[in-house]
């Protein structure tokens, strides 16, 4: 069953900024966050009354999430957080790949010492997190270590276009992981392959972190697209 939106927003927006914008970054952060968890419905009314600002504001906001996909319009003016199907997933993998691949070539020959200690940095967080109690929090930990670690390497590349395409795959990205995460935390896997990739860019080995990219983001397209069918398949039974 799918839940109406309880709104964790408790702010009210500044005047002194442009409504729209400022109410498009707090329902987007909501999203991406976890926050408003996917096929969650939003309302215009209840966010107009937690933010204190009238619905225009909200309506234009989330007119631009539905432009980036994050929202999705039903039949009778329904809004939901969106979430995704195995073709959906399986796609998303494959720019991924493609653009990932580039990334961390790149990152080979650019990356620069502190970001290599960085990156270091991020492999070590995650086994931390793996090695400790099991809670939501972790789970929405290791998504955030993910994203930073795949964020790093794309700043690494030191291409700006690249970084651009990225971004906007890794907003779908960051709604598919948390649409699968919440109930198997083994869907992220990051510990052992981040630290292959992170091993092959220390080394300024372009062929091994290309090959080190293309076997992770596979094996996690393969765990991502399995768990998705496995939620369609509960939600027809149920």
């Amino acid at each position: 069953m799918v839940r109406t939106v309880v709104l964790p927003i408790r702010a009210p927006l500044q005047r002194s900024q442009p409504l729209k914008e400022q109410a498009y970054q707090a329902i987007r952060s909501a999203i991406l966050s976890g926050e408003f968890t996917p096929g969650q419905r939003l309302i215009e009314t209840q966010l107009a009354k937690m933010l204190q600002v009238s619905r225009t504001p909200i309506r234009e906001a989330l007119r631009l999430l539905q432009s980036e996909d994050l929202v999705v319009e039903e039949p009778h003016n329904v809004l939901r957080v969106a979430t995704f199907s195995v073709a959906d997933a399986l796609q998303l993998y494959d720019c991924r790949i493609a653009l990932e691949q580039l990334s961390v070539t790149a990152a080979c020959e650019n990356a620069t010492d502190t970001q290599l200690q960085k990156l270091s940095l991020l492999v070590m967080q995650a086994e931390k997190l793996v090695q400790g109690e099991v809670s939501e929090l972790t789970n929405f930990q290791l998504l955030n270590i993910d994203y930073q670690f795949h964020r790093l390497l794309a700043e690494s590349s030191g291409n700006l276009w690249l970084r651009s395409l990225l971004d906007q795959v890794f907003d779908k990205m960051m709604l598919l992981r948390i649409q699968t995460i919440q109930q198997n935390r083994n869907v992220l896997e990051i510990r052992f392959e981040h630290q292959r990739v992170y091993e092959a860019v220390r080394s300024r080995d372009p062929q091994a972190a290309k090959q080190a990219m293309y076997d992770h983001l596979v094996a996690a397209k393969t765990r991502v697209a399995r768990e998705v069918e496995n939620l369609q398949q509960d939600a027809e039974i149920s």
